[in-house]
């Protein structure tokens, strides 16, 4: 009901199950999917594989009252660009659905707490790798692999990628290397190429795996 009172969001259609929200995301090709994780039939994270995995630019933004850490990886590893809980603020919520929509990628912060306390406890869970890896991956062979994937970027890349890995938006990395929006933007594209990361997440992950930033406490 909110997103449909949004002026600048238009809601196109809705779905009881996941299934439905399959068939319905292929019909309508809607920019951005939200789904809810527990329904009837197929459940959200199967939804979201199927979605994100059909051809065309569908993204889909993961909106539950569980969050706990099977269901946000789960979520990531299945190709969602956002996971927000549903206690957080409604404006919070619509601005999530805009930032997915303009191809970024967003996750609640309590949820990026819980991401980042898991590679400060030394322990990177699995679905929060990169899929190619596959089960079972070795924690030295993750890092390697992390590491050697950064061997393609440049110092100020690799500046700002330890930037990101800490949690700051565009804007905040743009103040604090006194660049413009549009520069840090342009950089944040070269890394996605360079970096074959499909989004914010994934370079949020990578930086954690190759050991960017130093987590306290």
């Amino acid at each position: 009901m909110v997103i449909a009172e949004t002026a600048d969001i238009e809601v196109v259609g809705e779905a009881g199950t996941g299934a439905e929200a399959v068939r319905l995301a292929a019909e309508l090709r809607p920019d951005v999917v939200v789904m809810d994780i527990r329904m009837p039939g197929t459940d959200g994270i199967e939804a979201t594989r199927l979605v994100t995995a059909a051809d065309g630019p569908v993204r889909v933004v993961v909106l539950t009252t569980f969050d706990e850490d099977e269901h946000v990886y789960a979520a990531l590893h299945a190709g969602a660009s956002g996971f927000l809980v549903k206690d957080m603020a409604l404006e919070d919520i619509l601005a999530a659905v805009r930032v997915v929509a303009a191809g970024d990628a967003l996750i609640a912060p309590s949820v990026t707490r819980r991401l980042i306390g898991a590679f400060a406890d030394g322990r990177p869970p699995e679905r929060a790798r990169w899929p190619e890896r596959g089960p079972g991956a070795d924690d030295a062979a993750v890092r390697k692999d992390a590491v050697r994937r950064l061997d393609a970027i440049t110092e100020r890349e690799r500046e700002i990628l330890t930037l990101v890995g800490r949690g700051l938006s565009n804007s905040e990395i743009a103040a604090e290397l006194v660049l413009s929006v549009a520069t840090v933007k342009t950089y944040m594209t070269r890394l996605l190429a360079k970096l074959d990361a499909r989004d914010r997440v994934h370079l949020v992950i990578l930086a954690y795996e190759a050991g960017l930033v130093a987590v306290s406490g």
